[in-house]
């Protein structure tokens, strides 16, 4: 089985209570609300990852406050032929405020919209489980920047 490795960063931006989320469009057309970031070019630094992903995705500007923590995703995914993917997503998650911009929708990429939700309303939104983790790494502040103690499957 062929395996695979994407490092990338993501944003964790919350001001006045409410948190800014991008809406990922799945392969499949679904669509669900995530923390703004994405996949690390090579030889391109994690921090300035973070900030061009929240700039593409957003159009906000984006500053980096603190390294909030690491999250591991495992899965394995069928291939065209069958032969199959072990697929590793190594996140890294940041705590950013935001310096300028309005929310507005990404242009050919992997998002259709951005914008910004009540903390309170999020449990309610069609949401990856990145959103929990990262509010959750936020909240707790975890001394090994892990909430779940390591690597898990998809969910």
């Amino acid at each position: 089985m062929k395996r695979k490795l994407r490092v990338a960063a993501y944003a964790v931006c919350v001001q006045d209570g409410r948190i800014l989320l991008a809406r990922w469009v799945a392969r499949d057309g679904t669509r669900r609300w995530t923390l703004p970031g994405g996949g690390m070019d090579h030889g391109e630094d994690p921090v300035g990852t973070v900030v061009r992903e929240v700039a593409e995705e957003t159009g906000c500007t984006a500053e980096v406050t603190a390294l909030l923590g690491i999250d591991s995703l495992t899965t394995r995914r069928s291939g065209r032929f069958g032969s199959g993917e072990d697929f590793q997503s190594l996140r890294i998650v940041y705590e950013v405020r935001i310096t300028a911009g309005e929310p507005r929708p990404e242009t050919d990429g992997s998002t259709d919209l951005a914008a910004w939700h009540a903390l309170d309303s999020v449990a309610a939104l069609e949401r990856v489980a990145l959103v929990d983790i990262g509010l959750e790494l936020r909240r707790a502040r975890p001394a090994l920047g892990r909430v779940d103690g390591g690597v898990h499957g998809t969910g």
